[in-house]
């Protein structure tokens, strides 16, 4: 909870930080990330993937900051169970913290950013400045407006905002048309309420702070479970509420809050990932299932079944959290975060990724050994079943989004699902087929991906090793003490792992960190699969190496460059805080040879 020594930034433009430094506030409908000279930093607005109104990180002009005067200290942390963040800064005549929220129940076409100031030891002296910049800072903010009751009010772009708290703030003089600012100084023990709203519509009455502080903690305090019994409660907790933070209304959950932050600087990839993985979200719904969460679960179920149901066999790799396409890439005239770019779309729905398939049937045969599968689920598992069945043969992008091949892992990953389905399905006729069928695809994918070592390899043309392979013994495609389950991961561990870090697969000749980050996600599967292995002491070291790879505020990107112990890609990243909240609960329990 410490940081360097600092002074106070310059308002125009607060620079980017490093990523483990950022925290997020999120209520489902939209996120935001609190930098630690307290600046928002970035938030989109009245969704995920809309165009953002605060985006200094990708260098826009847009930004909020709550900054203490003078030199400080910073840390924070998240209050148990939820994500409200407290900003902590020790200054050089007290202590201030400010309290952060994105207000619930959440309203889709209405965003409220919370920030209680308090003096915590001594007086508290902050600069304030705010300049709302819709469509990523095209759409600088009118001239705001002082109401008779203090509240300051304009629009920017489409949007509008009041903004409640400050009375005293006075139009900005340096570069930004309709930005606003002041000074505060807090009394010791004196606290103040800055009330920020967002809209796509007339905006009601002036809320209450205390009452819109009430009603988030109470969201919060109903959403999450307890998870006392996984291996480490608070962490898993955590997990838990940014999967939530990060699921909409609608069910969808996006992959990550944000766009183009870079895997490798200068590298070209930084991707846009504010969408909705059928992938991922099948992670977290069965992550959900085994720690109980069954909200999570819930969501997960409705939003797939939806999309296979309007779908079938042509299942897109990724929505928007409305169910939409997502749209195609386009660069932005930023200059993005330093290393990355400003890049908005991606070219996901170009793919066809067969183990989607698969992790849908394994999410819904979770679904039904928790009593949550109704008709309409079941259905959408006839849907995947068939697809399965029909495109089995057919190349697809694989796990890793790559060239088209028969990836072993898609294949032996819809033989898991299927023979999930067929042990629960209610129909006799039915569980006899899909697992005939999954029978067929597991023997048909042996002759083809099994290495002559007796592992198994990335595909049918690339005998290569892959984390992705150690994925289809823990969802039940083949007992843990088949052979070709413990000659993978002996192999695997000798081959793209060093000090309990594990890579995907191997890109070139280079040194594994040369060429990609330490993929956490895939950290969490060796820790399970030791565990399936029965060695406990291995699962821990694994555990506990990969839940190290963060910063202060706990959150994980897709990548950790173990070298500068830096996060790399777009953050918070789902699919590793779903897998991290599964191996907490799997490592909690005795081993098994299934899901």
């Amino acid at each position: 909870m410490v940081s360097t020594s600092v002074l106070s930034p310059s308002p125009d433009n607060p620079p980017p930080m490093t990523l483990r430094e950022y925290a997020l506030i999120a209520d489902g409908e939209r996120g935001a990330l609190v930098g630690p000279h307290g600046d928002i930093a970035w938030m989109c607005m009245p969704r995920w993937d809309s165009d953002a109104v605060f985006s200094t990180l990708i260098g826009g002009p847009g930004h909020y900051a709550i900054t203490p005067v003078g030199r400080y200290v910073w840390g924070g942390y998240y209050e148990n169970g939820t994500l409200i963040w407290r900003s902590r800064w020790v200054t050089e005549s007290g202590i201030i913290e400010c309290r952060e929220a994105l207000a619930m129940p959440a309203d889709a076409h209405r965003a409220v950013l919370l920030r209680r100031l308090r003096a915590v030891d001594g007086e508290a002296r902050v600069a304030v400045d705010l300049a709302p910049a819709a469509g990523f800072g095209t759409d600088r903010s009118q001239l705001p407006h002082r109401d008779d009751d203090g509240t300051w009010s304009a629009r920017t772009g489409r949007l509008r905002w009041r903004w409640s708290g400050v009375p005293e703030a006075r139009p900005a003089r340096y570069g930004h048309r309709g930005g606003l600012t002041a000074t505060l100084t807090l009394k010791p023990g004196e606290q103040r309420d800055l009330v920020l709203e967002l809209s796509e519509h007339a905006l009601p009455d002036v809320p209450e702070a205390d009452g819109l502080w009430s009603a988030t903690q109470q969201a919060w305090s109903r959403e999450v479970p307890s998870l006392e019994h996984t291996l480490a409660p608070e962490d898993a907790r955590r997990a838990y509420t940014v999967l939530r933070g990060l699921t909409s209304a609608s069910g969808g959950m996006v992959a990550a809050a944000t766009t183009s932050l870079p895997e490798r600087a200068e590298a070209g990839r930084n991707y846009d990932y504010r969408y909705v993985w059928v992938r991922d979200q099948c992670y977290a719904g069965q992550a959900a299932a085994a720690a109980g969460g069954h909200p999570l679960l819930d969501d997960a179920v409705r939003f797939i079944s939806a999309r296979l149901h309007e779908d079938g066999p042509g299942l897109a790799p990724a929505y928007t959290v409305a169910g939409g396409p997502v749209p195609r890439p386009r660069q932005l005239a930023l200059p993005g975060y330093p290393g990355g770019g400003s890049r908005v779309g991606n070219r996901v729905s170009d793919q066809f990724q067969l183990d989607a398939f698969g992790e849908a049937l394994l999410l819904f045969a979770a679904a039904h050994r928790h009593g949550r599968l109704d008709t309409d689920g079941w259905r959408a598992v006839e849907i995947a079943a068939d697809a399965i069945e029909r495109r089995r043969d057919d190349a697809d992008a694989g796990i890793w989004e790559l060239d088209a091949q028969h990836w072993t892992h898609s294949r032996l990953i819809c033989a898991a699902g299927l023979r999930a389905v067929a042990q629960a399905a209610p129909a006799p006729g039915k569980a006899a087929a899909w697992a005939s069928l999954a029978d067929v695809i597991l023997a048909e994918t042996t002759a083809g991906g099994l290495h002559p070592s007796g592992r198994w390899q990335r595909s049918t043309t690339d005998p290569s090793l892959d984390a992705a392979l150690l994925l289809p013994p823990l969802r039940g495609a083949l007992t843990a003490d088949d052979p070709r389950t413990t000659g993978t991961l002996r192999a695997y561990r000798a081959e793209l792992t060093r000090d309990h870090y594990a890579y995907r697969f191997r890109h070139d000749q280079r040194p594994l960190e040369e060429a990609e980050g330490a993929f956490l996600f895939c950290g969490y599967v060796v820790a399970m699969a030791e565990h399936q292995q029965g060695n406990q002491a291995e699962a821990l070291r694994w555990f506990e190496r990969n839940r190290s790879a963060c910063g202060p505020p706990g959150l994980f990107a897709e990548e950790y460059d173990i070298s500068q112990r830096q996060l790399r890609g777009n953050l918070p990243q789902a699919f590793v805080h779903a897998i991290m909240l599964e191996s907490a609960v799997r490592l909690a329990a005795p081993p098994d040879d299934g899901p």
